[in-house]
């Protein structure tokens, strides 16, 4: 009987995504917290290891992150940003002074922050700076789930997983657009060879833990299409001098040996937020050059201040990163029956199955507890070890499909 009454009320959630939503408060932005620097001092642990993945040699390279806290905050679950450092995937480093300078100013106001270290190199042409982009990408993709797996287990950075935004400067913003945005290997140029550098997710670690976040801060980015903001995605906020001749505002080529690669900046990109729905912000600095806010102090301070105003609302906004992920599109990306199932379940994939990759099985807890590839439209799906309970089978930008086993 209890378990029924489990069942049933799970059903409810998974049927009801405003009531599901509703159980989940937004983060408290009350007494000027995450928009005044509440906080005078900084703690900043530096040199954690998140992830180990291979380098474009195939070398294995232990990546790392500093972590900055407010000094003294006693809040128990807070909003996290994620941040990539410029320098074309050839040079820059964590510890670049405009990383820790945005890290810092946003852990004053009550965020935790993080800047990562990612793998560099790359031939640099199309293909190289595609590749490293999509490394990049993996590895952003890591760090969300290492903090994932540390709210679930340690807390130790009492991070709110529900409330995880990455952002970037140049390099680092096109890492974070893919990390927010690209979310089927049909989107990835076949020329890339996604498969063999590991997927969207790569292997660098946490496997079990969701990659969703709650918003992208791009600054100075661009990305290969715009077609990747669908409506669904999580909110946009870009800042972009009109006058990048690195990183173009509109589009145009980056690389300086042939082929280069034909990238869309924030002036294609925001506009197609907006007219797919996805809230947006764009920051035009009219004459401005590449990356003017890691020189210019007004820049600097331009940038802090769109970027904070941009996140209220991202913070006020219940339900979780997961579930904007997963609402992409109206139509669920299987059929599962029967529900509830004893010993297995039957799976009925939409039409371009084959272009879906592979399926992630998760428990209500959000933990990944299964992962395949489908071979035909039709699977039989068995339950194996798994417990009685209720599951969501997602595939990268579809709606889940309901598993219930009893």
């Amino acid at each position: 009987m209890k378990l029924l009454l489990r069942i049933a009320f799970g059903l409810l959630l998974l049927a009801a995504p405003g009531l599901a939503s509703a159980q989940l408060a937004p983060i408290d932005t009350t007494g000027g917290r995450y928009y005044r620097p509440v906080f005078a001092g900084v703690t900043v642990t530096s040199g954690v290891a998140y992830a180990t993945a291979p380098t474009y040699t195939g070398a294995a390279q232990q990546l790392t992150m500093d972590i900055y806290q407010p000094t003294g905050d006693t809040v128990k679950r807070r909003p996290l940003i994620i941040f990539a450092h410029q320098g074309g995937f050839f040079v820059g480093s964590k510890t670049d002074a405009y990383m820790v300078n945005i890290c810092t100013r946003m852990a004053r106001l009550g965020y935790v922050t993080a800047s990562i270290d990612y793998r560099l190199g790359a031939t640099f042409d199309t293909l190289g700076i595609a590749q490293a982009s999509i490394r990049g990408m993996q590895d952003m993709r890591a760090a969300v789930r290492f903090f994932r797996n540390d709210a679930a287990t340690a807390k130790a950075y009492r991070v709110y997983s529900n409330y995880i935004i990455v952002g970037g400067s140049s390099a680092g913003a096109f890492m974070a657009l893919q990390t927010g945005y690209l979310d089927k290997p049909s989107e990835v140029p076949a020329y890339v060879g996604l498969a063999a550098l590991g997927g969207l997710e790569g292997t660098g670690g946490n496997a079990g833990y969701s990659s969703a976040v709650a918003a992208v801060l791009s600054l100075s980015g661009a990305t290969e299409s715009p077609s990747i903001i669908e409506a669904g995605n999580v909110p946009l906020c870009s800042v972009h001098g009109t006058a990048d001749a690195t990183v173009p505002y509109l589009q145009g080529r980056v690389g300086s040996f042939l082929p280069p690669k034909y990238v869309y900046g924030s002036g294609r990109l925001n506009p197609r937020a907006t007219a797919v729905g996805v809230r947006n912000t764009l920051r035009t600095l009219k004459g401005a050059g590449h990356i003017p806010f890691e020189s210019s102090a007004t820049y600097a301070d331009t940038t802090f201040w769109t970027i904070r105003d941009f996140l209220r609302p991202v913070l006020r906004l219940s339900g979780t990163a997961l579930a904007a992920q997963v609402a992409r599109v109206a139509a669920p990306s299987a059929q599962a029956y029967p529900v509830p199932a004893r010993d297995y379940v039957q799976l009925v994939l939409p039409a371009n199955w084959r272009d879906l990759g592979s399926a992630q099985l998760f428990d209500m807890t959000g933990r990944m507890v299964r992962q395949f590839t489908p071979q035909a439209q039709q699977v039989q799906l068995a339950r194996g070890s798994l417990a009685a309970g209720i599951y969501s089978l997602r595939f990268a930008g579809q709606a889940p499909a309901r598993i219930v086993f009893e």
